[in-house]
């Protein structure tokens, strides 16, 4: 699936200066044209056009219907150009950018991992990003009742491990993947690699933003999103062992399936470990292509031909 999207799409209001520069031309023209008639001395006009010139000659060249089609595309690449237009397509990368969502969420104090399912979440992180290549951005969101930026994207992977080994149970109660998923988004906006989230949770959410409106926001912006369902099957038990909290898989199934990404389940550390090392070796993600500058090059050279057309074949007479 291949899709256009624009950085900045106020932009293309410009467009509506197509239709006035169309209708600047013919009103021109119609000047000019009435100019010509007053010009009685074909005898110069000949001597300057060529033994080629014919009075029949003067209808043609007064449309330039050719140089405006060529103006038109001049404006038209040049508005889309600053416009940032980004071609969108599935297939091979091997460059991405990374925001890591850690359920922060009290529900994370569960013991059905040792010593608790946070614990083993930060470790296994911290693994994932030591295994990184050089100039991998990375950043790092945790959340509970609301996100929490904890680290905007940097190559720095020592400040993204201190990141994720300072997260801890956040006081805020509830779990708000949507606000996990979109806060995480926003983070990977400005990026030109692929945009690829890991979310870690039990995946129950419970208050804040719907699910479904962050999974429409996160494909209107080509992010994957990656969950990790963090819990055993029998569930644990956290609190002073009065609540029991069990992994909630349609849920992130349904994230992962609707943003072209995929789920795994980790029952326990060595499944956490194989969930992001097969997120490390995945190939294939939504890759963007830049084509401003190649709007902008095309617009030079439309006009370094239009330069040449109106000082050759549609020169204008005095």
């Amino acid at each position: 699936m291949i899709t256009l999207t624009f950085v900045n799409p106020f932009y293309l209001w410009l467009l509506v200066s197509i239709p006035l520069l169309i209708i600047t031309h013919f009103f021109v023209l119609g000047y000019l044209k009435r100019r010509a008639v007053k010009f009685a001395n074909f005898e110069a006009i000949k001597r300057v056009t060529g033994a080629k010139f014919e009075l029949k000659n003067v209808k043609t060249i007064s449309k330039n219907r050719f140089l405006l089609m060529i103006r038109v595309f001049v404006l038209l690449f040049l508005i889309f150009s600053i416009a940032g237009p980004v071609l969108w397509y599935i297939g091979q990368s091997s460059e991405f950018d990374f925001v890591i969502a850690i359920d922060a969420s009290s529900s994370m104090l569960a013991d059905d991992f040792m010593p608790y399912r946070l614990d083993a979440a930060r470790k296994a992180s911290s693994l994932f990003v030591e295994n990184l290549k050089a100039r991998t951005r990375v950043g790092v969101v945790s959340f509970a009742g609301t996100s929490f930026v904890e680290q905007d994207l940097t190559d720095n992977m020592k400040k993204t491990e201190e990141a994720i080994n300072g997260i801890r149970i956040k006081r805020t109660g509830g779990t708000d993947i949507g606000s996990a998923i979109t806060t995480s988004s926003n983070l990977l906006l400005r990026e030109e690699n692929a945009r690829v989230i890991i979310l870690l949770t039990d995946g129950q959410s419970t208050v804040g933003m719907s699910v479904d409106e962050a999974i429409e926001y996160a494909n209107k912006n080509h992010v994957t999103v990656n969950t990790i369902g963090i819990g055993t099957k029998e569930g644990g038990t956290f609190i002073k062992g009065d609540i029991l909290s069990k992994l909630d898989e349609p849920t992130l199934i349904g994230i992962a399936q609707k943003t072209g990404g995929k789920y795994y389940k980790a029952e326990n550390k060595e499944e956490l470990v194989r969930a992001f090392d097969d997120i490390l070796s995945s190939a294939e993600e939504k890759i963007p292509i830049n084509l401003s500058m190649g709007f902008m090059m095309i617009a030079l050279a439309l006009l370094f031909v239009e330069w040449g057309m109106i000082n050759t074949k549609y020169r204008t007479l005095p």
